[in-house]
C-alpha cells in the first residue's frame, strides 16, 4: 500500500473507498495496491516522524515530490537515516490502517453503507520555515537539530548560527516575562545565571565550529593540532592557526571587535573555573580590567548581547569564502 501526500481519490469495481484512497491495481502476487493520500497543512507541509527517537518534523510537500522514489531520509534531531517510508507519523499510519480495514471488511462480505472518511491529520504546525543551504529543501523542526532531512549533517556555520539565535531568543524570553516573575528570577540569581551561561556557551560554540572547519579544510590538521589540547578555546592560538593554515585573518574581520572578545574569553574562564571570582590569570589576560583579585564579575544583558553579536562575526569569519 503506497502512501503519498496528495489529494487523490479512487474506485475499484465492487468496492467503495473514501476520498483519499486510490486503487492502483493487482500486483499479480496476491496483493492489491492502494495509494492513501496524506493531507498537507495550510503552509504546504506534511509530517515525518523518526522511527528511532520518535520526534516529529515537517517537510514542504512540493520539495518532497521532486525527490527520487528511493530517497533515504535523515532524522533532523538524532541523525538516524532510513528509507523515507519508515518516517510515517502515528496519525498517518492510522489513516493508512483505516483504508486497509475498510477494504478488508468489504472483501469478506461485510459491505459498508459507505466507508467512513479517513481520519484527518492534526499534527503540530510549523512556527518558521527553514531552508537547507545545501539542497534547498524547505522543512520545519520543533527543537534543536543538527541534520537536513535529505543532506544529513548541516554545515558547521549553520549549526553555530542556530545556537547563537537560540541564545538571543533566551534573552528575549526573559524580557517577555511578567514583572513579578522577572523580579523573582532576578532575586534568586536566575537572570544573572542566564547571562553567565550564555557567555560560557559562546566560547564552546566557537570551539566546535573552529575544530570542524579546521579539520575539514586543512589536510595536516592532526599534525598541526597535535599536543595543543583544547587549542580552539584559546583565542590567540585559534587566530594564529587560521592565519597560518587557511590565510584567514580573523582579528581584522568585518564587524568583529577583537579586544572585546578578550573580555568574553576571560569571563568564561573566571565563571567556569573560579565561580566568577577574579583571579590573577584573568588580570594578566585583561590588563585593562578595573577588577581586583577576589572580586566577582557581574555580567549585564547589554554585555551578553554584545558578546553574542561579536561571536557571530567571529563565526562567520572562520568559514572560508567559497571559491
Amino acid at each position: 500500500m503506497a502512501v503519498t501526500p496528495t489529494d487523490r481519490t479512487g474506485r475499484m469495481s465492487g468496492f467503495r473507498f473514501p476520498d483519499g484512497v486510490e486503487f492502483l491495481g493487482d500486483g499479480g502476487d496476491g496483493n492489491v495496491n492502494f495509494s492513501v493520500s496524506i493531507p498537507v497543512d495550510d503552509d504546504g507541509f506534511f509530517g515525518r516522524e523518526c522511527p528511532e527517537c520518535e520526534q516529529h518534523f515537517r517537510i514542504a510537500h512540493e520539495d518532497y515530490e521532486a525527490l527520487p522514489d528511493d530517497l533515504r531520509l535523515w532524522c533532523v534531531y538524532c541523525g538516524h537515516d532510513d528509507d523515507h517510508s519508515e518516517f510515517m507519523t502515528e496519525q498517518q499510519a492510522e489513516r493508512v490502517m483505516r483504508a486497509a480495514g475498510d477494504y478488508a471488511q468489504q472483501l469478506v462480505g461485510r459491505m459498508l453503507d459507505y466507508p467512513a472518511p479517513l481520519p484527518e491529520i492534526d499534527e503540530e504546525r510549523l512556527v518558521r520555515e527553514r531552508r537547507c543551504v545545501g539542497c534547498g529543501l524547505r522543512y520545519a523542526v520543533f527543537g534543536e537539530h543538527r541534520f537536513c532531512p535529505v543532506c544529513g549533517s548541516l554545515p558547521p556555520l549553520t549549526v553555530a548560527l542556530d545556537v547563537l539565535e537560540a541564545e538571543t531568543t533566551r534573552l528575549d524570553a526573559l524580557g517577555e516575562l511578567p514583572d513579578d516573575v522577572l523580579v523573582t528570577l532576578r532575586e534568586t540569581g536566575v537572570v544573572h545565571r542566564t547571562y553567565v551561561d550564555t557567555i560560557e556557551n559562546l566560547v564552546g560554540i566557537v570551539e566546535v565550529l573552529a575544530d570542524r572547519v579546521f579539520g575539514s579544510q586543512v589536510l595536516s590538521a592532526d599534525t598541526a593540532l597535535k599536543g595543543g589540547g583544547n587549542v580552539f578555546q584559546r583565542r590567540d592560538d585559534l587566530a594564529g592557526l587560521f592565519a597560518e593554515h587557511l590565510a584567514i585573518d580573523v582579528r581584522s574581520a568585518s564587524g568583529l571587535d577583537w579586544s572585546s572578545l578578550l573580555q568574553v574569553w576571560a569571563a568564561r574562564h573566571v565563571f567556569t573555573h573560579c565561580d566568577g571570582i577574579v583571579d590573577a590569570k584573568c588580570l594578566v589576560a585583561v590588563p585593562m580590567s578595573p577588577h581586583r583579585v577576589g572580586q566577582r564579575l557581574q555580567i549585564t544583558e547589554a554585555d551578553t548581547r554584545a558578546a553574542i553579536e561579536n561571536t557571530r562575526a567571529l563565526c562567520e569569519a572562520l568559514v572560508p569564502a567559497p571559491e
